[in-house]
């Protein structure tokens, strides 16, 4: 029996892609000025501006899902018989992956014949959407809901997740920076480099003097740790420049490379402010070490 694979709008996924691989996608909110928004079509939004209003002062809220939402997207297609495949954002950032699974286990009460299998993607952006599209190419195969889980719980721990922010304070601001200790910001021009850590925590781990040298920099990662398998993910916050400067030095060595290129979506993207740069790839087993 085929199952039902959801995510939600910080997998970083376009609609195209979404309604190309049957995935369906939780939409999670931001907040300016106490009005709620949501970015349902990472096509249509306008980076630049959103990126630009964050650096001018706009302050951007978000908050944690109430397990309602979850129950209201699954409860359809469990009615239907269908079992539920959920990805959602690394918990190790969010408190909206423990909703999640309230919802489900209040669902499974409810369905106790249909199965509810929920993965911590350990990511955010492309490093949950990754996993998403993983799992409907697993499903597009032949493999069952618990052929496809397993796989995945293996999956996450060798996406690596790389990246740059211009400017540390949003990261501060909001408690997602593990090791603050350990990062410099961008005084005298150092840069610190970032990364999804095994529990799906930000921590810094390096510093490099200048931005163009810091870009290099998250290149080298995909160079010494990528298995130079499946898609590679590049987003953005608000410098389409850089990240087309990052793909070319990726596609300079290896020009057959199969590589997504987003915007950074706004709620995540609230987190790591304008100016942010992320690269995710498949690496090694133990790749989140690195």
């Amino acid at each position: 029996m085929s199952f039902k694979i959801i995510t939600d709008t910080t997998a970083n996924l376009s609609r195209i892609l979404t309604a190309q691989y049957d995935i369906t996608v939780i939409p999670f909110s931001y907040f300016i000025d106490n009005r709620e928004y949501t970015c349902t079509d990472i096509d249509t939004f306008d980076d630049t501006a959103y990126y630009d209003a964050i650096k001018n002062g706009t302050y951007v809220t978000t908050s944690q899902i109430n397990p309602q939402v979850y129950m209201d997207y699954m409860s359809p297609f469990l009615s239907e018989g269908k079992d539920v495949l959920f990805i959602g954002l690394s918990s190790g950032i969010s408190g909206s992956f423990a909703s999640a699974q309230i919802a489900a286990s209040m669902l499974s009460e409810e369905y106790p014949k249909r199965t509810i299998l929920l993965v911590d993607s350990l990511g955010a952006s492309l490093g949950e959407g990754l996993i998403a599209i993983k799992a409907a190419q697993c499903r597009k195969k032949g493999m069952d809901i618990h052929q496809t889980y397993e796989h995945l719980l293996k999956l996450r721990d060798r996406i690596y997740q790389v990246f740059i922010v211009d400017d540390l304070m949003h990261l501060r601001r909001t408690g997602r920076l593990s090791n603050i200790s350990a990062a410099i910001g961008s005084v005298l021009g150092i840069k610190p480099l970032l990364k999804g850590n095994s529990e799906g925590k930000i921590v810094a781990f390096g510093k490099i003097r200048g931005r163009r040298q810091v870009i290099k920099a998250l290149a080298e990662k995909y160079f010494t740790l990528a298995q130079n398998t499946g898609i590679v993910g590049i987003s953005y916050a608000g410098c389409k420049e850089d990240a087309e400067y990052l793909m070319s030095l990726l596609k300079e060595k290896f020009s057959q490379i199969e590589l997504l290129l987003v915007k950074h979506e706004p709620v995540t993207g609230s987190h790591i402010g304008p100016g942010a740069l992320a690269l995710y790839f498949e690496g090694a087993d133990n790749v989140r070490e690195y």
